[in-house]
């Protein structure tokens, strides 16, 4: 059998570029696009695919056209998920393990939602550990995600980052916000703190109106991946940078540290 690609053990950040459509097709189109800009990786928002469309047989067609690329995929409680339980999101990510996800998102809040998305609910913590091993039973790597979506100190940041990496995740992520020069200067520092600081890879984004060089040059400073759109729509996360634009930046950006020739 052939081994699964993987976000782990990288030698450098993954171009992940984000998939966000109704159907199998569009995803497709979306996906083959990406492939002759650059991409690395994709990211595929089931939340956003309408549930029809949610066949095992149609997430591997679309899983086929993304090729030998790690594939990051997100059940979050919006889009068509609204009326579904966390027990039911839960189960699906371990089913798209099963046919073929690469990582998989579990909420920092699943089973008791919290304005900061981590729960510190015993109950909840023992239930989402229970689903990490399910997902790695099942194949699939974990990213544990808490959308914060507001400018949040360093020791903030880390607490969740320590929290996360304690349930088992393989991947810690955090959203936070930048809302002037001076935070989106402190969310490149935190970005460094968090290379140095933790074990495992983590993706540490930021929103607001300040938010682009963080997202633009994130990947330079240690997190795992940037996310990236093939092209803006209504659909398209208009944080996330152009893929060909992030591409040409990341393979041209000289951010090593200079040695005494």
């Amino acid at each position: 059998m052939q081994q699964k690609p993987t976000f782990l053990g990288q030698n450098k950040p993954l171009l992940c570029c984000m998939v966000i459509t109704e159907t199998a097709d569009q995803a497709i189109i979306t996906a083959r696009n990406a492939a002759f800009e650059g991409a690395d990786a994709y990211g595929y928002q089931i939340c956003r695919m309408d549930p029809t469309q949610r066949s095992e047989e149609e997430i591997k067609r679309v899983l086929r056209y993304m090729g030998n690329r790690p594939v990051y995929m997100t059940n979050y409680r919006h889009g068509f998920n609204k009326e579904k339980s966390d027990e039911q999101l839960g189960d699906e990510l371990v089913d798209l393990a099963k046919w073929g996800a690469t990582l998989c998102d579990v909420m920092g809040d699943y089973y008791h939602r919290e304005e900061n998305e981590l729960t510190m609910d015993a109950a909840a913590i023992d239930k989402q550990r229970r689903l990490i091993d399910r997902i790695h039973e099942a194949g699939g790597e974990v990213l544990m995600s808490s959308h914060v979506l507001k400018y949040t100190p360093a020791e903030e940041v880390l607490r969740i980052a320590f929290e996360q990496q304690k349930r088992g995740a393989d991947v810690v992520k955090i959203v936070t916000a930048g809302n002037s020069v001076e935070e989106e200067m402190e969310n490149l520092r935190i970005t460094t703190l968090l290379k140095k600081e933790l074990d495992i890879p983590f993706l540490f984004l930021s929103g607001g109106t300040h938010c682009r060089f963080h997202r633009m040059i994130g990947p330079a400073l240690g997190c795992v991946m940037g996310l990236c759109v093939q092209q803006y729509d209504a659909r398209s996360s208009k944080d996330q940078p152009l893929l060909r634009a992030a591409r040409a930046v990341l393979d041209n950006f000289d951010y090593l540290p200079k040695e005494r020739l």
